[in-house]
């Protein structure tokens, strides 16, 4: 069975006339099953309160669906979440009271500018009819992005096969805890399967952990194939224009490495950024992240890094 998971930004209502409300928490997920396909909506429903709601959802999805209401600096949040995720494929509606052009101004010259536009959920349901979903080969990487005691069952973990594939009793590590899970069962769209492969949206009964034990973000991998921080990591980093503020050395910032999200302190250093998180963090060489000033008064997206 194929999957295809979007994201849905701007004003999130069309979420529930693409698919059916699941699981919710400060993201809500949407799904829908065909013959051969699952789909899935995540829209961040405490964006734009809480500007790490976003940046989780972005990281959950293949696809973006950017239904734009006004344009403000939310929606400039919502471009750089998108651009910084390298998402480059989606879809876009506007209300009447926005003007096309100025909106395309805005994306022009971002990884958004090749979006397609639609006038409505109907012209939107038929483009999403010629999606592929977009599979990455390598060893299983799952990113959890729920986890809940389900009494009869015992541990249950919610994510997307980022990467690779699964399969029952496969025995996966958790990290960045190092914990040792047992894959019990696999559930797509509550149908139970033996095995399931990128970019999959599961439910997996899990051995080994409990629910208080897993964070948002963190990952079910292959053991070997990801690293935890044992101190300060060091990407390169690019400071968004529109943040104009300076990072300073003795000051708290959130860290965004997929959808784990750490306080860290930072220290500039011409145009490499040395990470130091307060609890340890499951990262690739090479893998984007993006640093947060969730309290910050105008933009709370600061910029982008790539891990060395």
């Amino acid at each position: 069975m194929k999957s295809i998971n979007f994201v849905v930004l701007g004003n999130h209502a069309i979420a529930a006339e693409l698919g059916k409300k699941g699981t919710s928490t400060d993201v809500t997920i949407y799904d829908r099953k065909t013959s051969d396909i699952v789909y899935t909506w995540t829209a961040p429903i405490t964006f734009p309160d809480k500007v790490q709601s976003l940046v989780q959802a972005v990281n959950i999805a293949e696809y973006a669906i950017l239904n734009v209401a006004k344009l403000d600096r939310f929606l400039g949040e919502q471009i750089l979440a998108l651009e910084y995720a390298g998402m480059k494929d989606g879809f876009v509606l506007h209300s009447y009271e926005v003007d096309r052009e100025k909106l395309k101004g805005l994306l022009k010259n971002t990884s958004l500018a090749n979006y397609q536009f639609v006038d409505n959920v109907d012209q939107l349901k038929q483009a999403l009819l010629g999606l592929s979903p977009k599979a990455l080969e390598g060893p299983a990487m799952i990113p959890v992005d729920h986890a809940f005691d389900v009494k009869g069952v015992g541990t249950v973990l919610l994510g997307v096969v980022r990467q690779g594939s699964l399969k029952v009793y496969d025995e996966l590590t958790l990290l960045p805890s190092g914990k040792t899970v047992l894959v019990k069962s696999i559930q797509m769209h509550d149908d139970p399967v033996e095995s399931s492969s990128s970019p999959a949206r599961v439910g997996l009964a899990v051995k080994g952990v409990s629910a208080g034990d897993v964070s948002r973000g963190d990952l079910l991998c292959a053991p070997g194939a990801v690293k935890v921080s044992s101190g300060s990591l060091q990407a390169k980093f690019v400071k968004s224009p529109f943040f104009k503020g300076d990072l300073a050395d003795n000051q708290m910032y959130m860290l965004s490495i997929g959808m784990q999200i750490r306080p860290v302190k930072v220290k500039m250093s011409g145009d490499v950024l040395e990470i130091t998180p307060e609890k340890p963090v499951a990262y690739q060489p090479g893998q984007a992240c993006i640093l947060l000033k969730p309290d910050s008064p105008t933009t709370r997206i600061i910029g982008k890094g790539i891990i060395q």
